[in-house]
């Protein structure tokens, strides 16, 4: 293991990140505010501490292998939270647990807060919470992985243990820096035309600007106490709901779509066309009860807040304009629970992935046929792709591992001090990287303890990098190595 390379390498997402505080900078200069001292030092710092590490290790080998790769990654997650609190700590005056969490779940596109008074806050730390939403949401690891060939430095071990979703291997372009820059311009579009549809809906520049970062990136960072519900515009949330889905999509998919120009490729895509399905499915039934028992008189004012709610919680985005942990019978719950399931992999949404559960429903019944005719080879399918036995079986190991996060992280939230419902959804919230909970952790995390906060920022963790990337490094296996 070549740890000085690996110094090396954080050392420049380090310096990528000092770069970054220009565009808070910028923003409280253009409004001349003060509070734009609060991101220099933390500049300066991330820029020193960078050009160390970088220079340290410059002459050093400069092939990474897998395992330095999963190292890499997880030490950049923990490094931009840390650094990331530095800004937060000066300008919200928070605690360093309150800070490290709320850089935390920025970075990991959560949403989950512990400030309020966002309305009467200066622009310029407001857009700071916004912009590591969107660094976070297809991660810096990528951007490194554009430049690394510049640099002489190989990056396909950071692209797999970074890319979210079960089918790692897979890449867009032959070449993969030509895949991170696809992902990258092809966010960057979408960041741009949801900044113009909010524009065009009403939103003021700064506040277009804003939540589209926290809308591709499906964070759910705002700039209003109220969220989304500050607005009061059905054309802005509709803006929300078609960005929110698309960055919930596949991004290979929307390379193809784009490639072929051909819109089609979504309803092709076996992962997407399920997705789609999923939400419609969701949006009908929770409209329906809504209507049926809750304060709607009529159908399109339930199914509005019914789309909005749903996209919002199934892309872990999190935005919001109702409070929908007082909505009536089990749809709260429901709600937790569709968090879960998430977006489609290789997406900037939280949660175990469309493709892993589809993975898993469609393992469910091929046993059942297999228990009916016991002789018969029944290969498991996705589409017309025939899914090698090895990828289910890590659906299933990754699932056991998931199932066990929650368990034992909800346990420790109840020792923290919530109660055990809050303590499920506080976990579901971080762990799925979605935001908002139920009781307690409803709009903010702030009555939660230190422990309990500590613990959210291990469950944020865990979710971004999928558990199995954090558990790789605390494997006594991969140090003997």
């Amino acid at each position: 293991m070549n740890l000085v390379l690996v110094g090396r390498i954080v050392g420049i997402y380090a310096l990528i990140f000092g770069i970054t505080l220009t565009g808070p900078i910028l923003v409280g200069v253009w409004y001349r505010e003060a509070e734009v001292v609060h991101f220099l030092w933390p500049m300066v710092g991330s820029l020193a501490g960078g050009a160390f590490l970088w220079l340290i290790g410059r002459r050093r080998a400069r092939e990474l292998s897998v395992g330095d790769g999963y190292l890499v990654v997880t030490l950049f997650w923990v490094l931009l939270s840390l650094l990331g609190a530095w800004p937060l700590m000066n300008g919200f005056g928070l605690s360093p647990v309150d800070a490290l969490f709320e850089s935390t779940s920025g970075i990991t596109t959560t949403g989950a807060t512990v400030i309020d008074g966002l309305d009467s806050m200066p622009r310029s730390l407001l857009f700071y919470r916004q912009q590591l939403q969107w660094f976070g949401g297809m991660g810096l690891i990528v951007l490194g992985v554009a430049v690394m060939p510049m640099l002489g430095i190989g990056g396909m071990q950071l692209y797999r243990a970074e890319a979210p979703g079960p089918l790692k291997e897979e890449k867009l372009t032959p070449r993969l820096t030509q895949t991170a820059r696809a992902l990258w311009l092809i966010y960057f579009a979408l960041t741009l035309a949801c900044a113009a549809g909010y524009w065009l809906a009403g939103m003021t520049p700064f506040d277009a600007v804003s939540h589209s970062l926290s809308t591709v990136s499906t964070g759910g960072f705002s700039t209003h106490d109220a969220s989304m519900g500050h607005f009061a515009s059905p054309a802005i949330e509709a803006v929300a709901v078609v960005f929110m889905l698309l960055a919930a999509i596949n991004f290979g998919v929307h390379y193809l779509v784009w490639l072929d120009r051909n819109p089609m490729q979504y309803l092709r895509d076996t992962e997407a066309r399920t997705f789609l399905g999923f939400v419609l499915a969701m949006v009908a039934l929770v409209g329906l009860v809504l209507y049926l028992e809750g304060p709607y008189d009529q159908v399109h004012a339930s199914l509005r807040d019914a789309s909005f709610e749903v996209v919002s919680i199934v892309t872990s985005t999190g935005f919001g304009i109702v409070d929908f942990a007082h909505w009536p019978d089990f749809l709260p719950l429901l709600l937790i629970y569709i968090s879960f399931v998430g977006g489609c992999g290789g997406s900037t949404a939280g949660g175990m992935k469309v493709l892993r559960v589809l993975l898993m429903v469609k393992q469910g019944a091929q046993e059942v046929r297999q228990l009916i005719h016991p002789h018969a080879i029944l290969p498991l399918r996705l589409g017309r792709r025939i899914v090698d036995p090895r990828l289910a079986r890590s659906v299933w190991g990754f699932f056991a591992l998931y199932s066990f996060a929650v368990a034992t992280l909800t346990l420790l939230m109840i020792h923290a001090g919530l109660a055990p419902l809050d303590a499920f959804s506080a976990v579901a919230t971080c762990l799925n990287n979605l935001g908002p909970g139920l009781g307690e952790v409803a709009l903010t995390f702030q009555s939660v303890s230190d422990l309990g906060k500590l613990l959210g920022v291990v469950a944020m963790l865990l979710g971004r990098l999928e558990i199995l990337t954090i558990l790789v490094i605390l494997s006594p296996a991969f140090w003997r190595r």
